[in-house]
């Protein structure tokens, strides 16, 4: 078919086009790159068409003490990180060489996947595997093996070995589940020894995406001091992960596990900052600058005395060592001090403790252990108290008018009063009054005392106490156990609880019952914080004060009857033998709590200075035998209170400390 020449015509509106279509692009372009570049530079500068952010850690705020010494605090450690902005091809290659790396040096580092890590392989005994399928769309019923070849496939690892390719996989399956992206850069391996820090810094031009971070880790100045109280950080577990997302956490991040550090997290995570990466067309980063500085997380000072509690401990250890040492079954004990006018809680031991620096390491062994190191005898632990009741018990003989001071009730030995219920005191007292009751702690006279209130006057007495209700302390407390009784008809029953038997408290209780004894009715909500501060303690942001969350209502003269009775106790009575040398006045109680099948507990009680009461303390000796035992206890915690306190101005703090 012969060629056709277009006419000119065509020709003509051909060029037209072309010439209107070039004009319309030199347009735009002058536009994109004159007119508008101004526009375009404020929103996205150095030429970049694109950019992400990523989180810059701030430090966790620290704990510290009454008078500002570091409890929890932050150093230095080195992270081995993955920046998306800068993988490769050669991800698998780098994640194998980072894994020998740091078995070499004795590194962990992160691996979610929920299979063995060697053939035949199996998914690990207690882990969860639902996730493991979601993310790679198998079948409930799919085994371990399915799952590793499928990700074989999904990470292309044909070519390396089955060890090889379970350590890449591993790594490969947290990323994906851990949302590793350009704003999620992957935490491969924490707090990394110096050697393998240095190592990988050597290396990595050669190991692409890859960077160490200098990140804070936490600290604690003494692992074995308080560690109940204070508590843990820990990961984010993966149930937990959703709600802490919405709070704008990364799922790298520590938060508090328990304890101050849990129920401070509000207070002590700080507000992290923002490093921005700016992007060209090809993806690369031309530049990267942080736009929005990190803010360190808030102090928190306890009400925690370092010295008193350190001595506490000391104490506790050395006496239970001593009783085993002469034949006692005696094998854990506790103990509480609390501030008489505040509420606030200056010690609180427990023995055995543990070490928090190796608690992870020897766990199984510590929850095997019989004598229970990991329990918060002190918040948690609930007994039956003993005589230490007797002091309440006058109180409310007293007021309900049951009783009127310097009556005598006779001691033979024998309570008969009920036909089918006939306790026995310890001894055949004779005839005598409230104040060498308490002293000599007869119980012939308390199950007199007892019978007149009636059971329900009583426990509404041991409530007002705060005893067998929660204290309103920050960490997590039991509440004892308090029989309600419905009529005062239960004869056996109210003897029983006259003399401290069948009701059950904690430690932290019957300190604070002491010291509403010895305050003359202030019964105070218990606290372990003083005040919250800045990071750099230079400003107050909140003061925890003392709250009163009830007034047992104590004349002056009941008053001064029970507290010579206690008086009596350290001077002339059952615990004598502890204080009755010690140079300042001191009231106290003893009491012997029965224990099925084992021997007695043994509790002491006390206050000082007599006449004008600072502080409250309760002892427990578990199987000790008599109170009197913990009276050594008693006496070392006074002495680190009154003779080795130390003053906070040595302290020079910027804020005013709560006394």
């Amino acid at each position: 078919m012969p060629f056709k020449k277009k006419s000119q015509i065509e020709i003509n509106v051909l060029s037209l086009f072309i010439i209107a279509a070039i004009v319309l692009f030199s347009a735009r372009v002058y536009f994109l790159q004159i007119t508008a570049a101004g526009e375009f530079k404020k929103t996205l500068p150095y030429g970049a068409v694109s950019s992400h952010k990523a989180v810059i850690k701030a430090p966790r705020g620290e704990i510290l003490d009454c008078y500002g010494r570091q409890i929890a605090v932050n150093r230095d450690g080195y992270n081995i990180i993955f920046n998306k902005a800068y993988v490769g091809d050669n991800l698998n290659t780098i994640i194998l060489t980072l894994t020998n790396l740091a078995a070499k040096y004795g590194a962990e580092w992160v691996d979610k996947l929920p299979i063995t890590a060697s053939s035949p392989y199996k998914y690990i005994e207690g882990e969860k595997t639902d996730k493991l399928l979601k993310t790679l769309d198998l079948a409930n019923y799919a085994t371990a093996q399915n799952c590793f070849d499928e990700m074989v496939k999904r990470y292309k690892l044909e070519g390396f070995s089955n060890t090889e390719q379970r350590k890449i996989m591993g790594v490969r399956y947290s990323m994906e589940i851990l949302d590793f992206s350009i704003s999620y850069p992957y935490t491969f391996a924490e707090d990394i020894p110096t050697e393998l820090m240095r190592k990988v810094s050597e290396s990595v031009f050669m190991l692409q995406g890859v960077s160490i971070d200098v990140v804070p880790f936490r600290e604690y100045v003494d692992t074995t001091l308080a560690v109940n109280l204070i508590g843990a950080v820990g990961p984010i577990y993966e149930e937990d992960w959703e709600y802490y997302k919405e709070r704008g956490y990364s799922y790298n991040d520590k938060v508090g596990k328990s304890g101050i550090e849990k129920w401070g997290e509000e207070y002590l995570r700080g507000i992290d900052g923002e490093i921005t990466y700016y992007l060209d067309a090809k993806g690369s980063i031309i530049k990267s600058e942080i736009t929005k500085e990190p803010i360190a997380g808030k102090t928190i000072m306890l009400s925690l005395d370092k010295n008193i509690q350190r001595l506490a401990q000391d104490s506790l250890a050395k006496k239970v060592q001593d009783m085993r040492s002469k034949g006692s079954s005696c094998k854990a004990a506790t103990a509480v001090a609390i501030d008489i006018e505040t509420g606030k809680v200056l010690a609180a031991a427990n023995y055995p403790t543990y070490d928090s620096a190796t608690m992870n390491k020897e766990y199984n062994k510590l929850v095997a252990d019989p004598a229970k190191p990991l329990m918060d005898r002190a918040f948690q632990g609930i007994y039956p108290i003993g005589s230490t009741i007797k002091p309440g018990v006058s109180v409310a003989a007293l007021e309900a008018g049951v009783y009127r001071n310097g009556e005598t009730v006779k001691c033979v030995q024998t309570y008969s009063y009920f036909n089918d219920y006939k306790p026995r005191c310890l001894h055949y007292h004779g005839t005598i009054n409230l104040k060498t009751a308490i002293s000599k702690s007869c119980n012939y006279f308390f199950f007199e005392m007892g019978r007149r209130i009636g059971a329900t006057t009583l426990t509404d007495y041991f409530k007002q106490f705060g005893l067998g209700v929660k204290t309103g302390v920050e960490v997590n407390d039991s509440a004892g156990l308090l029989l309600q009784p419905d009529s005062d008809k239960v004869g056996g029953t109210t003897l029983q609880i006259s003399i401290g038997q069948l009701n059950a408290f904690t430690p932290l209780q019957l300190a604070n019952y002491t010291a509403t004894l010895a305050n003359g009715g202030d019964h105070y909500k218990v606290s372990l914080i003083n005040q919250i501060v800045s990071y750099d303690m230079s400003a107050t942001i909140k003061t925890v004060k003392p709250e009163i969350l009830n007034t047992v209502k104590i004349s002056t003269a009941t008053h001064k009857a029970v507290k010579d009775g206690m008086l009596s106790v350290t001077e002339e009575g059952t615990g004598r033998q502890a204080l009755s040398d010690y140079p300042i006045k001191v009231g106290g109680k003893t009491g012997t709590s029965q224990v099925n099948n084992a021997e007695d507990n043994g509790v002491f009680v006390a206050f000082a200075p007599f006449d004008n009461p600072q502080i409250a303390i309760a002892v427990l000796l578990e199987n000790g035998g008599h109170g009197s035992n913990a009276g050594p206890v008693v006496r070392d915690i006074l002495d680190a209170y009154f003779f080795s306190k130390e003053s906070a101005d040595e302290y020079d703090l910027p804020f005013t400390v709560l006394d």
